[in-house]
Parts: C-alpha cells; structure tokens; sequence
C-alpha cells in the first residue's frame, strides 16, 4: 500500500501549497487565515526561523487549513513538527532516518526528489507522492516531465522557484498534483499586515489549474 496517500490528499486539495517562512508567530494566524480564505487550505511552515514551531501551533487552530512543517530534516524536527500540531512534512530530501522517523510519529511526509535514481528509491519504500526539489535548478519542468515518462506512478509536488510565470508550465503535466510557492505570501505583505492583499494572491493561485 501507498504510504502517501494522506500526504496525495493534502496535496489535491489546491494547486498551489504556500511555502511560508514566518519571523513572527503573532502573523501566524492571520497569514493561515488569508490562505485559507484563498482557496489554499494546505499550508507548509518551513523550520528556518525561530517562530517556525509557534507559528505552527497558532496556525493548527485555523478552521480549514491543513498545517504542515516544511524543510524537516531530522528525527528532532519530526517530533517537534508533530508535536507543535503539524499534520504533514515536507523534506527537501529524503534518508531513512527522516522516513523512519516520520513512519514512527505517523506524520505523513512529502519527500523530496531531484533525479529519476531518487524517485525509485522512494517508491521502493511506498513513496509515490514526492516533492521534486529544487525544481527550477533541476531543469524545471521539462526535466519533470521527461523523469515522469518512465515513472508514471509517481506524482510530485514542484517545488524552489516555482512563480506565477512558470506555474502552468508544472500544473499542466500529467504527474504534478500541486506545485509549491512562496510569492503568496510575500514578506512584505506579511510585514505589513495586508492580509486582504494576501487572500486575493491565494485567491488567484487557486485558480491555476482551472
């Protein structure tokens, strides 16, 4: 059986999975209110900052959102995730360590891939829902589209710098469930407290596979 298929579900839920850094818990909130107001209820707080944990648990509390933790990369981070309300992770690779960890705290995890060799280990484990990482680097989305001909049982979720010009170009292929971006939230916005400018973002990212 899948052992991705919460992380599929999560991922179907809207094109566009906001992948948010957040300085300040206090934003947490609102930002997660905004999104989810958009039509991107699947939400991946990055653990880069210090308020990544908190802004987690504030986040957990919004009604329709799906709060996950993003750049996991030890056991430490899995249970921490977890325990701070995450319901997903997201890791920019994958090792057995990470996946054993994440199996034993039943946090469903989206793992991360670059090449076709990477691909088939996950699948070998059960993985067939990974995150392509870092995508625009690794060809964009022709390199995913000639990876998914011969795996067409994986699906990914294309991730690091995916922008509104080239979203399409990703959402369009038949092996992409979601794509993962950040310029709906931008750190400007958030700063400001312009959570209308930010619901009317989502609102639009919402609509790209349409």
């Amino acid at each position: 059986m899948s052992k991705t298929q919460r992380t599929r579900e999560i991922c179907e839920l809207a094109p566009i999975v906001p992948v948010l850094v957040v300085d300040d818990a206090a934003q947490a909130r609102p930002l997660a209110e905004a999104l989810v107001a958009g039509g991107l209820p699947a939400l991946e707080v990055t653990l880069r900052t210090p308020a990544a944990l908190d802004a987690i648990r504030a986040m957990a509390q919004v009604p329709g959102g799906v709060v996950g933790a993003g750049t996991l990369v030890t056991p430490e981070d899995v249970r921490a995730a977890k325990e701070a309300g995450a319901q997903f992770g997201v890791s920019p690779g994958a090792t057995d360590v990470l996946i054993a960890a994440c199996e034993a705290e039943g946090l469903p995890l989206l793992p991360g891939a670059a090449t076709a060799s990477e691909a088939m280990r996950l699948l070998e484990k059960g993985y067939d829902m990974l995150k392509f990482f870092p995508a625009e680097a690794s060809g964009g989305a022709p390199a995913l589209k000639a990876i998914g001909a011969p795996l067409p049982q994986i699906t990914f979720c294309p991730t690091g710098g995916v922008s509104p010009a080239n979203a399409s170009d990703y959402l369009s292929l038949t092996n992409v469930a979601c794509a993962g971006g950040s310029w709906v939230a931008p750190k400007q916005m958030v700063q400001s407290g312009d959570w209308a400018g930010i619901e009317a973002l989502a609102r639009d990212a919402s609509k790209l596979m349409d």
